[in-house]
């Protein structure tokens, strides 16, 4: 069994669908990107599957246990870390660690060895007797972490864990998450919107407006692209738009900065856009073709 399977799982508020009908599995020590933008689903899909609320229909386990009827059982064998950090300000660094400690009933001897290495592994040794509401966000989010896995959970859920966090605490943070993915053999679930952090994910599930819509590895969903994508950039900027957004050649156009990237059908039809271009007066300054990213997978799909 793997350590999460979920089967036509669907939630309902009233005639709110949330979640609707999703079917996916995670591989144990996978390292598992949920992506979507704000109100897809995401947070409802995880609280679900940590047993803090109960879906409408569908079925599914998490570290073995049926999310309907043995909710309590998953909870003390998974880590959880919100949005938030769900950590205490008014109380320093090694005191949230001994409350974080206490609610998984660590015991005493495990606890002291556990927090050693919550310290060493997040880098805040040196932070131990600070309070937290002192602390720096990214070291917030490191705490916030390590509590959540203090009792040796052999499944996270990070549910959009670098909102709010600036870039290179992003990359201290994936960095973290990769040592625990590949020394602890940790099961990891994040949800997340932004694209590159997707990208450290092994396999991504996109959903939108509560459907699953593809799943897969960051490589097979950029190959699921049979449209060649060109990036052209021109001036003036405006009317490279309106240009683009009446040709009917092109199947579609994405702002990138002052670029586009432009889904063709094929070189021939590049090549003719490159020429109506030059024939409308637009100083084309690159027209290339460019290996499809994450973003083109996830406008392309979310349109459909």
């Amino acid at each position: 069994m793997k350590p999460i399977e979920v089967c036509n799982l669907t939630k309902k508020f009233d005639s709110f669908i949330a979640v609707n009908d999703i079917c996916f599995d995670v591989n144990k020590a996978e390292i598992f990107g949920f992506l979507g933008p704000n109100g897809a689903g995401k947070t409802t899909t995880i609280r679900m599957l940590c047993g803090i609320l109960a879906p409408t229909t569908g079925t599914g386990t998490v570290a073995g246990f049926d999310i309907l009827k043995e909710n309590e059982k998953i909870k003390s064998r998974i880590g959880y870390m919100s949005q938030k950090f769900s950590l205490y300000n008014d109380l320093t660094v090694e005191e949230n660690m001994d409350f974080f400690g206490g609610i998984y009933n660590v015991d005493r001897q495990e606890k002291a060895k556990r927090k050693d290495w919550a310290l060493e592994i997040a880098g805040l040794k040196q932070d131990q007797k600070r309070l937290t509401a002192e602390l720096p966000t990214g070291f917030k989010q490191r705490l916030a972490l390590v509590c959540a896995l203090l009792h040796k959970p052999t499944i996270v859920f990070l549910d959009e864990p670098t909102a709010g966090v600036d870039p290179i605490s992003r990359r201290q943070f994936w960095d973290l998450i990769y040592e625990l993915k590949t020394e602890e053999q940790t099961t990891i679930f994040v949800t997340t919107h932004y694209m590159d952090e997707a990208e450290h994910c092994e396999r991504i599930g996109l959903i939108q407006e509560g459907r699953l819509t593809a799943i897969g590895a960051p490589a097979e969903l950029k190959a699921s692209i049979k449209s060649k994508i060109f990036s052209i950039t021109a001036e003036p900027f405006l009317k490279v738009k309106e240009f683009l957004q009446a040709e009917k050649l092109v199947k579609k156009a994405i702002p990138f900065g002052l670029s586009w990237h432009v889904f063709l059908d094929n070189d021939s039809v590049a090549n003719e856009i490159k020429n109506k271009l030059l024939l409308n007066k637009l100083n084309i300054q690159k027209f290339e073709p460019v290996i499809p990213s994450l973003e083109d997978v996830f406008v392309s799909v979310m349109e459909k």
